[in-house]
Parts: structure tokens; sequence; C-alpha cells
């Protein structure tokens, strides 16, 4: 009888991307390559949804530096389950979220859909502190956005 349950080693390793909006083709890219195999529709949300989180780590904490980083995961916290995890160096801002528009504001703005395109395309969506101390808040944040895996999906 086995006390511990057997868990498979992570199917993805992380990547670490530099801080620079250039590498964006490179992102989706890899996320492509990493979901080969899994259905369609689940590979291009997952790449949308990585692609605008990455994104906005650079723009908007300091990954976005000279020296910056973002990294990115996969995995399966749970059966039937992909979660996408983007790490940042750092705020520089506020804490990511939806900004708070009226429905005129939205149809003129030129930014900041990023984020509302992640709450419709994902199954759910949010962010944590990478530390969770107070006094750490600033060490950076990851965003992280899960995604049902379908019948047709491995």
């Amino acid at each position: 009888m086995t006390i511990v349950p057997h868990v498979s080693p992570a199917r993805w390793q992380a990547r670490i991307y530099p801080g620079n909006l250039a590498q964006m083709s490179t992102v989706r890219a890899d996320l492509r390559a990493d979901l080969a195999g899994f259905g369609e529709d689940l590979a291009e949300a997952a790449v949308l949804c990585g692609s605008e989180i990455v994104a906005n780590a650079i723009e908007h904490s300091r990954s976005g530096a000279p020296d910056g980083r973002v990294l990115r995961a996969l995995f399966a916290p749970q059966p039937g389950v992909l979660r996408l995890v983007v790490v940042d160096d750092g705020t520089r801002e506020s804490s990511p979220e939806i900004p708070d528009r009226s429905a005129g504001d939205w149809l003129s703005a030129e930014r900041g859909r990023g984020l509302l395109l992640v709450d419709v395309l994902a199954a759910r969506w949010g962010t944590y502190p990478v530390v969770p101390f107070p006094f750490c808040s600033d060490l950076g944040t990851a965003v992280w956005a899960e995604f049902a895996l379908g019948g047709g999906d491995r």
C-alpha cells in the first residue's frame, strides 16, 4: 500500500524570457510548440492569453527593465485543467486588473484589452504575489489562467 500518491513529473519545463516585447514571437512559438497535440481552440486561446499576460508583465512591471525577465510555466494542477502562469520581476505599477471603463470608453480605447481577453478566453484567471508577505509585495506577481481540457485534448 502506498502512503504517498504517485505524482508524475512536470510535463513542461518553465521558460524564462528577456523582458523585451521583441521576444513576443518567441513566446508565442514556444507556447504553440508546448501545446502541440492539444485541440486547436485550446492552443489558440492559451497562446493569445499567454501573449497578453507576458506583454503586460513586460509593460507594467520591472520585467520591462533592461535586465528584466519573465517566467512562463504550464502545468496540469488537476485532471482536465491546464494552467498557464506568468511571473514578473516585481511591481512597477499597480497589480494586474481589467480597467474599469464604461461601454463608450471601451469603444474608443486603444489599449487595455489584454486582461479582458484573458477573462473571456480562460475558464478562470487571477493573480497572487510570488512571496505572500506584505513587506515583499513588490518582489513579483504571478498571473495565471486556467483552461478546461476537453475530450480531444491530451
